[in-house]
């Protein structure tokens, strides 16, 4: 049995996700970037945002920053990765 079955075969941009979540919650979504930094078997996403943003990212004792984290970690597990988000 296929265990890809549902999961698209081209390579998922994991900083253009969460470029796009971010860019979906905040006012000012043309400041919201993404940088990536990759070693052996790690991929860093550090994301960073207009200050008057910042709230809205962390939201209400960071519920917000840790559903981006677990999403991101899903998305990381499809494309058979691991990551982690940095909020600056």
């Amino acid at each position: 049995m296929d265990e890809n079955i549902g999961v698209p075969s081209q390579e998922i941009d994991l900083s253009r996700v969460l470029a796009d979540m971010a860019a979906a919650i905040v006012d000012h979504p043309e400041s919201v970037s993404v940088t990536e930094s990759e070693n052996e078997d790690e991929l860093l996403l550090t994301m960073t945002v207009d200050e008057n943003d910042m709230g809205m990212i962390i939201g209400k004792h960071g519920k917000i920053a840790r559903s981006l984290r677990v999403v991101m970690k899903a998305a990381a597990k499809a494309a058979d990765k691991k990551v982690t988000v940095d909020i600056k």
